[in-house]
């Protein structure tokens, strides 16, 4: 028997759990730990791929696998717990803007499924385990802080629905992976640096929370300023 495979798919198989640990957290209005699953999942799916190629298992199942869970963890789970956080109390519009998420999530990883042997060194639109981790932080900061999200109005369903678009957007976001990812430009970099900044400063009263956020925060945005000032400079 050959039990390499069983690694890797066992991690991408702990994606799916830890996303519908999520959806069952929110359900019950644990929103600490359906946003904390969503981390874990995050965790599981950045070490399934390493785990393939350092195994020599990489192949088609796996991938297929990775995207199935990738949809329940960062597409489904992310809008169930916004629902359940703040859109519960927005009417059509608090049922509307976590399917716009979920429907965002299941066409980008379907194109990047497609381009995968087009696209390299950048991920085109915001990859969507940032776009549910952008959410999950969020939503652990303002707990953290104590901090009531219906004060922000309909600004919480906006930037949600941003975020969704932006998935499926053609906007290159940096991949960090090796020499041939993209780099930032100067501007970006300024901005990144200042959000991030910002963001922990504001919620340093729960530290590890907005650090988390701050990073995502900062890296939701900055395919467009880079795209932007990149292209200028061009």
């Amino acid at each position: 028997m050959n039990w390499r495979p069983l690694i890797p798919n066992g991690l991408t198989s702990m994606n799916l759990i830890m996303g519908v640990c999520s959806i069952m957290f929110s359900m019950k209005g644990d929103l600490f730990w359906a946003a904390t699953c969503i981390l874990l999942a995050l965790v599981a799916d950045g070490l399934d791929g390493r785990a393939a190629r350092a195994l020599g298992v990489s192949g088609e199942l796996g991938k297929e696998l990775d995207s199935l869970c990738d949809l329940v963890s960062f597409g489904v789970a992310p809008g169930v717990l916004a629902h359940q956080f703040v859109l519960i109390d927005y009417g059509w519009v608090g049922w509307f803007v976590p399917l716009l998420f979920a429907v965002c999530g299941c066409f980008r990883l379907a194109r990047f499924n497609v381009m995968a042997s087009e696209v390299h060194g950048y991920f085109m639109g915001v990859a969507i385990p940032a776009g549910a981790c952008f959410m999950a932080t969020s939503t652990l900061l303002m707990l953290g802080m104590g901090y009531d999200p219906h004060n922000l109005g309909y600004i919480y369903p906006i930037v949600m629905s941003i975020v969704a678009l932006l998935k499926v957007s053609t906007i290159h976001y940096p991949d960090f992976k090796g020499a041939d990812s993209e780099g930032l430009c100067g501007p970006a970099k300024a901005y990144f640096a200042v959000v991030f900044a910002a963001v922990v400063y504001i919620g340093r009263d729960a530290l590890i929370p907005a650090v988390l956020f701050a990073f995502f925060a900062a890296y939701e945005f900055v395919g467009i300023v880079n795209t932007i000032f990149g292209g200028c400079r061009k």
